[in-house]
């Protein structure tokens, strides 16, 4: 956790704020938010994988520091039970607020706020590198190997242990279709050209399984 507490430091420098303790406190704050109990999936492990791809494509971004910031916020706030876009937009919010606070120049803040939202439905515009960069990072999960992408398929039911099973099918379903319905999943071309089809073939598996018949339950 040391490590990533200066990955966050050395990022809101980057972007503009003060470098003192607060902004220590904010990134302790955020990787709290991050372990919430309720979370399987959108864990620190997440925004690990997510910084991860970021730091290694920097290059393909207009301000990476802002990207890096994105990915901390982008699940900030995380609640399975909160309707549409909910947790994106306060996320966004947050983000916007607590960077101000921390020194970050409003224009600047602003924009993190941007880029947290794009990851509400991951529509991103042709030349928003930055935005592609986060989304493409955000997304990464649906190109790995099966078993990890079944894991990963597995943790979000988890999160939505709530919602019944037929419900579930029907709203995670939902979501794959927009998935699949974008233009392209990934959209910067490094990794378009490796991830796309697997992604898009792990996608299509699982709305396979959750459109297949619900077993009868009391059965035997």
């Amino acid at each position: 956790m040391v490590d990533l507490l200066e990955r966050w430091r050395v990022a809101a420098r980057g972007a503009g704020a003060r470098a003192d303790a607060g902004s220590t406190r904010v990134g302790e704050q955020l990787l709290d938010r991050w372990r919430e109990p309720h979370r399987h999936y959108h864990t620190v492990a997440h925004l690990t994988a997510v910084l991860d791809v970021v730091d290694k494509h920097a290059g393909l971004a207009d301000r990476a520091d802002l990207v890096r910031l994105a990915a901390w916020w982008h699940d900030a706030v995380y609640d399975p039970r909160a309707a549409g876009d909910a947790n994106e937009q306060d996320s966004a919010a947050l983000a916007e607020s607590v960077l101000t606070g921390l020194g970050v120049p409003t224009a600047t803040a602003a924009e993190v706020r941007r880029l947290v939202l794009l990851t509400a439905g991951h529509a991103v515009g042709p030349d928003d590198r930055d935005g592609a960069l986060l989304c493409d990072a955000d997304l990464a999960v649906l190109a790995a190997p099966p078993a990890v992408y079944d894991r990963y398929a597995a943790a979000i039911r988890r999160e939505y242990a709530h919602v019944p099973e037929p419900a579930f099918r029907a709203g995670r379903a939902a979501v794959l279709a927009g998935l699949l319905a974008l233009p392209a999943l990934f959209r910067l071309p490094p990794l378009a050209d490796r991830w796309e089809e697997a992604a898009r073939g792990n996608v299509r598996r699982e709305l396979a399984t959750l459109s297949a018949a619900v077993p009868p339950t009391g059965a035997g």
